[in-house]
């Protein structure tokens, strides 16, 4: 009798999703590398932040201007792919520590398929092709969840100082992290079994604000400007009484089958309602973890408005809690969804490629243009600037600022925001206002406001081409430093 022949082994399923979260990384690297799509107002502003190097930024804390830094000193570049990389890379890493955490509840195939589903979100896509505080921010919550997950099994003070670590760079990336400490904080009042010790809880706590000490004092120091303006966000301030919005609310619910899927988000929600009757502590817990985040920001929309992101860091325990019931119950559902959000994880960074073609059929305008034409603005206006013989440029507009910071970096021609004596409205007239002892003229560029101060009609003048400012006028005034003796004061 003939001996059976050895079965071949199995491919280890974490190493199987790690294939497969490189392979989608390094197609939107690729495809990032063929983008038509230039840098919107908000990531302009995060690089110039890089610029110069703080505890602090007038609307964010400080890690991702510093990110963007260290990949603009590395690459050498500053053009939009650089800028854009750490995108796909963070997101990437969050999906590989995701599999990770998943192995703390279920077992190597599921938490596999986390990780992967993870990668395929549609706000991961998003966030794969623009950089936002979101993307910087997903590693380190991530990371923390981890880690507060082995010392819940095990007590460590290095894994308790590294949560603490973890946590406070995620508040340096996006004061959204709290959110962590709001869920764990839940979590432990109501499940004895998810408390980690006292010891380890005292160490990452001191981790936590050793590492947040900086902006904090930072905050301070600039009358507690990215808390006020993170107030100005929520606008509660602004807007006294109750004023319900249901709608925004409604709205803001509806925005969540398009961040995670359709299927993961309407699984996660069954999931979550189930858990909660389930003897088991892990499910639970990945409840508090998640939906006291959502019930937050919807709140936040009922009363006032809230964008689709804001409750972003939900998908982590969400995916931890709904993708291993789908692999186990429903496979077919988790295909399902799977299936969708990777339709749309490869469509977006080839659409990307085709901003500058793409149009509407019914007027001819490009489908993409909020992400071009700032390019050819900025340098039509700097070109204005040389023939005017000026070597300063001034604008109260955050778009055309924002832009033109960047396209005039090493020209030798400055640029300035119109001064404005109260409460700052942006980064740009907070930090580089024009300053009233600079002699000399400089041109004014403005796409509808009135220049600083009366004088000759402006020397130039034209319609945008396709993109961002087609539908606006841009206008360009010669001026004189003087016609502002209270700039700068």
């Amino acid at each position: 009798m003939q001996k059976n022949a050895p079965r071949a082994k199995t491919p280890d399923p974490i190493w199987t999703g790690v294939a497969v979260i490189a392979a989608l990384t390094l197609y939107r690297v690729v495809m990032l590398r063929l983008s038509t799509a230039e840098l919107f107002v908000d990531e302009s502003q995060y690089w110039q932040w890089g610029q110069d190097l703080a505890w602090g930024y007038y609307s964010k804390p400080p890690l991702i201007g510093w990110v963007l830094r260290a990949f603009s000193e590395l690459s050498g570049s500053d053009n939009a792919f650089w800028v854009r990389l750490p995108g796909a890379l963070f997101h990437a890493a969050t999906a590989l520590l995701l599999m990770g955490a998943a192995r703390e509840v279920t077992d190597r195939r599921a938490a596999m398929m986390v990780g992967v589903s993870y990668a395929t979100l549609p706000v991961v896509a998003v966030g794969a092709l623009l950089i936002s505080t979101d993307t910087i921010l997903m590693p380190f919550f991530a990371g923390a969840l981890w880690l507060y997950l082995t010392l819940v099994r095990r007590p460590s003070g290095a894994r308790a100082l590294a949560l603490g670590l973890c946590l406070g760079l995620g508040m340096l990336a996006k004061y959204a992290a709290i959110y962590f400490v709001i869920g764990a904080g839940l979590g432990a009042a109501l499940l004895p079994a998810a408390r980690i010790t006292w010891r380890d809880a005292a160490l990452a706590t001191a981790a936590f604000l050793a590492v947040i000490a900086p902006n904090i004092v930072w905050n301070l120091q600039n009358d507690l400007t990215t808390l006020s303006h993170t107030a100005d966000n929520v606008d509660w301030v602004r807007r006294p009484g109750v004023h319900l919005n249901p709608q925004g609310a409604l709205e803001f619910l509806a925005a969540q089958f398009m961040v995670m899927g359709p299927v993961l988000f309407g699984a996660y929600l069954l999931t979550a309602v189930r858990a909660l009757t389930r003897p088991d502590w892990q499910g639970r817990w990945l409840v508090w973890m998640s939906a006291p985040t959502l019930a937050l920001v919807t709140l936040q929309a009922l009363l006032s408005k809230a964008y689709a992101n804001w409750a972003v860091t939900a998908c982590v325990a969400a995916l931890l809690l709904v993708v291993p019931v789908l692999w186990h119950r429903a496979r077919m559902w988790l295909w399902v969804g799977l299936t969708l959000n990777l339709a749309v994880s490869v469509f977006l960074p080839y659409a990307a490629t085709q901003a500058t073609s793409w149009t509407r059929a019914s007027d001819g305008r490009l489908l993409m243009r909020r992400y071009v034409g700032e390019g050819a603005m900025s340098a039509r206006i700097l070109d204005e600037a040389r023939r005017q013989g000026v070597t300063a440029v001034v604008s109260g507009n955050r778009l055309l600022l924002a832009d033109l910071f960047m396209a005039a970096k090493g020209s030798g021609i400055e640029i300035f925001a119109v001064p404005v004596p109260e409460h700052p409205p942006h980064f740009y007239a907070q930090e580089h206002p024009y300053p009233a002892e600079r002699p000399g003229p400089f041109l004014f560029a403005t796409l509808g406001d009135e220049p600083p101060c009366p004088g000759p009609l402006p020397v130039a003048t034209w319609k945008p081409g396709p993109g961002i400012y087609a539908p606006n006028t841009l206008s360009l005034y010669l001026r004189e430093g003087t016609c502002w003796p209270a700039a700068g004061n």
